[in-house]
């Protein structure tokens, strides 16, 4: 039996020298290509996306946001204080910016009133529903005992509903009527249809956006006084309409706290 033959070996494969700097240049395209996606990265970043940011990193590790690079000044978010949803600020802090929100929009309705001469005719409100202006005295915004409204309530409603047409807020618009007697069958209806009529000339005349409004009729079930005198029947006899915080529940139930910090602050 002849001995069994070895395949000859393969050679192996020639290594040229001159081919090193391919691994040096895929190294500096990649490194280019990492730096390009950075820059672009920096050159579109959304501002408020990135203080959203900035605070979550910060209450993560537990450092100090300043505004200033060069300062040790700022404020520390613990993290048992911190609303998973809120992205780094606690819900005090949502409703501090709610009520400067609301505060924004008051001063703005309060503006273009002062400037009709209007500005007695109306008050507000702000709590844990949003917004609330006052449309308060049936004789300055309808006639006697009727839902019609007057001229005057045209003009108000003129000065404030474009305030609120940008907002895209839900507005509420409610009817309230005094205790005493009244041609309608009864306050109820008076104090529906006063709110429906607001409604209307809030949607086809000032153009606020007929899904985001309602309107409700509450009679004379939610009194402001004791409505026994006809000056408090006067009272008693207004619209509401309402600006509805779109705020959880857990931060409007802070409005009022926030609305006493901004006042001892002043």
């Amino acid at each position: 039996m002849s001995p069994r033959r070895r395949r000859p070996l393969k050679k192996p494969a020639p290594f040229h020298v001159d081919e090193r700097w391919a691994i040096s240049y895929m190294d500096m395209i990649t490194v280019l290509f990492c730096l390009f996606v950075v820059l672009f990265a920096m050159s579109t970043v959304d501002q408020n996306k990135f203080d959203k940011l900035r605070n979550s990193l910060a209450t993560g590790f537990g450092t100090t946001v300043t505004q200033k690079i060069d300062t040790a000044t700022g404020t520390v978010v613990p993290p048992d204080q911190v609303n998973k949803d809120a992205q780094g600020f606690t819900n005090l802090d949502l409703a501090i910016k709610e009520v400067d929100r609301l505060t924004a929009l008051e001063k703005q309705m309060n503006d273009r009133l002062t400037t009709e001469g209007l500005a007695q005719d109306v008050q507000f409100q702000i709590d844990q529903r949003g917004l609330t202006v006052k449309l308060v005295g049936s004789e300055t915004f309808f006639q006697p005992d009727s839902s019609e409204l007057t001229q005057r309530a045209h003009q108000v409603l003129d000065a404030v509903t474009p305030v609120m047409v940008p907002t895209n807020l839900e507005v509420s618009i409610e009817g309230h009527a005094a205790n005493a007697i009244t041609a309608y069958p009864s306050v109820w209806e008076l104090s529906a249809e006063r709110a429906t009529k607001v409604l209307r000339y809030m949607v086809e005349q000032d153009g606020l956006p007929g899904p985001r409004v309602g309107a409700t009729g509450y009679g004379s079930s939610r009194p402001v006084n004791a409505d026994k005198t006809e000056a408090e029947h006067e009272q008693n006899r207004r619209v509401d309409i309402v600006v509805l915080s779109d705020q959880p529940e857990t931060v409007r139930a802070l409005i009022p706290e926030a609305l006493k910090a901004r006042v001892s602050q002043k």
